[in-house]
């Protein structure tokens, strides 16, 4: 009993800690679209946030790069979310894929200014081993939402090869100006097709395709 209290007092203490650094990322996101990722851009977030003197240091004790990396977990979740909405399980694993990463980019959309700075900070010398370390996660998440957890070689296999789908998609979508973004959809479309094209990959996908669990499941696993 006082094991499962004391969990419940940590869940809590998490959960409060998640929403003040949800709280202040979305308070400094628009003013990193004009500041870039700065402390600059942070202490007008907290000005704006209205939590009191020290709300900045309290979210993010190790600065902008923690900032960054609550950023990437902020629009995982986002995309997690929209994901739920989704008829998943009706889906085939390519599609369930595609899903995924249209739907991380489409979490960054109301933000789109800010996310390019985040882009252009995580590409710095100094933030690089965080920028491959955040995008691997969101591939991570994607293909457990898309019903995967494989714990072999194909663990590392797949989100290898969807590693570079989604981070050039995401850097071509900056560049998009078409209607809808329909043209990154398409170039999305068309890197996936290529990833298929792989020798031995588009059999070893649809022999994985069967042992493939309930999304939502994981979905849940994964929130």
């Amino acid at each position: 009993m006082a094991k499962a209290s004391k969990d419940s007092v940590h869940e809590r203490a998490r959960s409060g800690q998640t929403e003040l650094r949800d709280t202040m990322l979305e308070a400094t996101l628009p003013h990193v679209a004009f500041d870039g990722w700065t402390e600059t851009a942070l202490q007008a977030g907290e000005a704006d946030a209205n939590l009191g003197e020290g709300a900045a240091y309290r979210a993010f004790p190790d600065g902008m790069a923690d900032m960054a990396a609550h950023a990437s977990d902020y629009f995982d979740r986002k995309m997690l979310g929209a994901l739920e909405k989704q008829d998943l399980a009706n889906m085939k694993i390519r599609e369930r894929v595609t899903a995924g990463v249209r739907a991380r980019i489409e979490a960054c959309a109301p933000y789109k200014e800010a996310h390019r700075r985040l882009l252009a900070y995580l590409a710095l010398p100094t933030h690089k081993a965080l920028a491959a370390r955040l995008a691997w996660e969101t591939c991570n998440r994607i293909w457990y939402a898309a019903g995967d957890d494989a714990t072999d070689f194909n663990y590392y296999t797949k989100r290898g090869l969807l590693f570079p789908v989604y981070t050039t998609t995401a850097l071509y979508w900056h560049a998009d100006n078409s209607e809808g973004s329909v043209d990154t959809w398409g170039y999305l479309d068309r890197r996936i097709s290529d990833v298929l094209k792989i020798p031995g990959y588009q059999a070893r996908f649809k022999k994985s395709l069967g042992r493939l669990p309930n999304p939502f499941r994981i979905l849940k696993r994964t929130a």
